[in-house]
């Protein structure tokens, strides 16, 4: 369909657990969830999903480790040898999973030298799926297969008008003060809410221009879409405007960071206006 052996499997591998994840979004009645021991949800469709993923990749690349956000077993040491390894999020979104509201994703990426080199963002309620590799390009996939190419909007041309998209489940008060100061800066904000790593997607296909995130994220949480972007032209940054890495430290999480669609644009000018 694209054809890039890599992309081609990594999306056959995000249906197929997407459709785990629909056999039991699908069922009638409440979806069981238990709490994890970091007191965040998990269902049969994570852990389905994760089987999924693991077999498969294991079966396409064996020489090449696989993170996945309900693996176990890993060590931090070894994890830190790694230089080239899958991280995977079977599903992204697990609150929006069990809240019905469609806004979860099937992540996969592949991390080089902690940056992100090729990732697909599958959303089985759609079948849509945006993949991306570095230095080749990013593409949306349709439900019927057509793949298109995407790339991120050019905000000068966009007439300064800034479209900020923010998190579902998660905004708060630093978020509402970052916006105060865009829109202090750039004039009135369009502010767009959604679920899970699709907010940075809507950056890679030139439908925002920038997603703060000041809450916290984990590396798993944000690889595949960040590699999506970074394909089709943008980036993610942390609040002193350095490159997100990942495997970089013991703990998987992330600072808080900024997606931003063109980088030729001064965001951290305009975010981190001097005193008048």
């Amino acid at each position: 369909m694209l054809n890039d052996n890599q992309l081609d499997t990594l999306l056959r591998i995000a249906k197929t657990a997407g459709n785990a994840i629909l056999s039991v979004y699908q069922r009638a009645g409440d979806i069981d969830v238990t709490i994890k021991d970091d007191n965040s949800p998990l269902t049969e469709a994570d852990r389905d999903a994760h089987e999924i993923i693991i077999a498969e990749l294991k079966e396409f690349t064996p020489s090449i480790p696989i993170l996945s956000e309900e693996s176990d077993g890993t060590s931090v040491d070894e994890r830190l040898s790694w230089s080239r390894y899958w991280l995977v999020d079977p599903l992204d979104g697990t609150k929006e999973f069990i809240k019905r509201n469609g806004e979860f994703t099937v992540n996969i990426a592949l991390i080089n030298n902690g940056a992100p080199e090729l990732g697909i963002v599958h959303v089985p309620v759609t079948n849509i799926s945006y993949l991306g590799k570095t230095g080749v390009g990013a593409w949306k996939v349709a439900a019927t297969g057509e793949a298109d190419a995407i790339s991120i909007a050019n905000f000068a041309l966009n007439q300064g008008q800034v479209r900020v998209v923010a998190s579902r489940s998660h905004r708060g008060d630093l978020l509402d003060q970052l916006i105060n100061t865009m829109e202090a800066e750039l004039g009135k904000a369009e502010v767009v809410s959604m679920g899970s790593s699709l907010k940075i997607c809507l950056l890679a296909e030139g439908k925002a221009d920038i997603y703060p995130r000041l809450a916290p994220t984990s590396e798993w949480d944000t690889a595949a879409a960040h590699a999506v972007l970074a394909a089709a032209g943008g980036d993610i940054v942390d609040t002193e405007f350095q490159a997100l890495r990942y495997n970089q430290k013991e703990s998987l999480l992330n600072p808080h960071f900024i997606a931003i669609s063109d980088i030729s644009f001064d965001w951290q000018a305009t975010l981190l206006p001097d005193p008048k």
